[in-house]
Formats: structure tokens, sequence, C-alpha cells
């Protein structure tokens, strides 16, 4: 499988340089650091790098399970790739990340090929205004991983940036790669993960969050996605409930032509 190979700050953070048959080994990217450590969607798309320049690969992602067991130092690290079973249409994977020898994150996903038969998206995309007409938002003392999306937030955007009273955590915002990208797995992954906390939404305090699990599940061929441009995606979240100390996240990512890219969910710790 083919990606963007130029030198994009994102390509360098995803970098990996593959050993042996499963073995990579990559570096932690100042350019995508979060709070503490790199940001998790950089991560997760690594992870899935592993496996798409694994040799043995086939298809393309169906569903992707990152689980965050500890958080990840800003040093090398080793991933390790493997197929736990290949069937006719799909294949199962296994993915670790280790520092010091001791696992950080492990990964779960299937990729498929795919069958061209029915198909329908029950969900419509929701309507925004288009991407120039939203302006950006003063985001002052964000983390750097934020610098390298444009970011339009048309509702729901972190108290502590508008001072707005709300309801609810739903978040709309159009986002693409700065500088420009053309979108892939890898980049349409990250995104997935490019929502500011849902609890940075309902609460103004910068609390300490951190994701504990991300899923995603990929609803475009690679034949179609292949076809995308580099342009923003609409991106659409919230969480339905916040409780002792942890919360979900349930989100959406359409292209700009009304194409469901991907759905996604995950579990975040908080300590208010």
């Amino acid at each position: 499988m083919t990606f963007n190979m130029q030198s994009h700050p994102f390509d360098n953070a995803t970098y990996l340089n593959q050993q042996e048959t499963g073995v990579y080994f990559g570096h932690t990217s100042a350019n995508y650091a979060n709070m503490i450590g790199p940001f998790g969607g950089v991560i997760a798309s690594t992870l899935l790098r592993s496996i798409l320049e694994h040799p043995d690969c086939i298809g393309s992602p169906v569903s992707l399970t990152v689980n965050y067991a500890a958080p990840v130092k800003d040093k090398d690290f080793k991933i390790i790739a493997k197929p736990t079973r290949t069937n006719r249409s799909t294949q199962h994977w296994y993915v670790e990340l280790l520092q010091n020898e001791q696992t950080v994150i492990s990964s779960t996903a299937v990729t498929a090929l795919k069958r061209n038969t029915w198909s329908s998206t029950e969900l419509a995309m929701p309507e925004a205004p288009p991407f120039k007409e939203v302006p950006k938002l003063p985001m002052i003392d964000v983390p750097p991983w934020v610098q390298n999306y444009d970011i339009r937030i048309i509702k729901g955007a972190p108290r502590a940036f508008t001072n707005d009273s709300v309801t609810d955590s739903v978040t709309l915002q159009w986002i693409e790669d700065m500088p420009k990208r053309k979108l892939d797995y890898l980049s349409l992954t990250s995104i997935c993960d490019a929502f500011f906390p849902r609890i940075y939404v309902r609460r103004e305090p910068f609390v300490p969050i951190g994701t504990v699990s991300l899923t995603i599940y990929f609803h475009i061929d690679a034949s179609t996605l292949g076809k995308e441009r580099a342009q923003p995606v609409l991106g659409h979240t919230r969480a339905i409930n916040f409780n002792e100390g942890f919360y979900d996240q349930t989100g959406e990512i359409w292209s700009s032509n009304g194409v469901l890219l991907a759905t996604t969910t995950q579990l975040v710790y908080y300590k208010a």
C-alpha cells in the first residue's frame, strides 16, 4: 500500500524502520507532542503503518483498536506487528509498542479485501457552513500537535477558548493537515483522535485527561480514498456519559462531498 512519502511532518512523525519482518523501530516527534508524551492519534497512525507496510498484509483496514496502557515516553520505541489469522477476505492483527522491552501500547486490527456489493449509509452528514467561512479560534497555550492541523470549530469549542456556557459536549469542526497533505488511512486515523477532549467543552478547567482505548471503523475503500484530494474533512463528535473519572466519545469523519469516511469511539480517563 502506498503512502504520502514526501517530507511532511506527519510522515516524519510516523516513519518506521523495519529491521526484520514485523519488527519496526521509530521515534516520537516533538512536532506532535501532547501535554504528556506524544499525541495519541499519531501513535495510532504509526501502529497502523506497521500493519500496512508488513509484507504479509492483505486488503485495506476496516477496524483498528488501540489500548493506551501507559504513557509513551519521548524517545525511541519498538513495534511488533503480526497477523494472528488470515482468512479468504479478512486478516486479523495484533500489534505492540514497546519501550525498554515493556509493553506500552497494544492494538488489534482487521484488514479486508472488500467486495462490490449492496451498500447504504443511514446517517446523514451534519449541515455545516463551508470551511473558508468558519473563522479560526485563537488557540493559546495548546500542545504542539494542534499546530499541525487547521481546525475550524463550528460548534463545541473548549470553554477556555470561548467562555460560552453549553449544556452538551457536541462538537462540529472542519479539520485538515497543516501543511496540506493528501488524505490516506494514516492521516484519517490521526484525525479521528483530533477532537479536543469532551470534558473541556463542558467545563472550563484544563484537567488531566488521557485516552484509555480508541477504536476506529473505516468505511471507505482504498480506491475511493485514493481519489480524495488534500482538503478539509468534517468531524462530528460528542460524549454520552461522564461517570466516575471516565467518559466516552463517539464521532464521525465526513469528506467535504458527504462521504462517511470513518466512525470512531474512545474511552477517556479524566481527573476533575
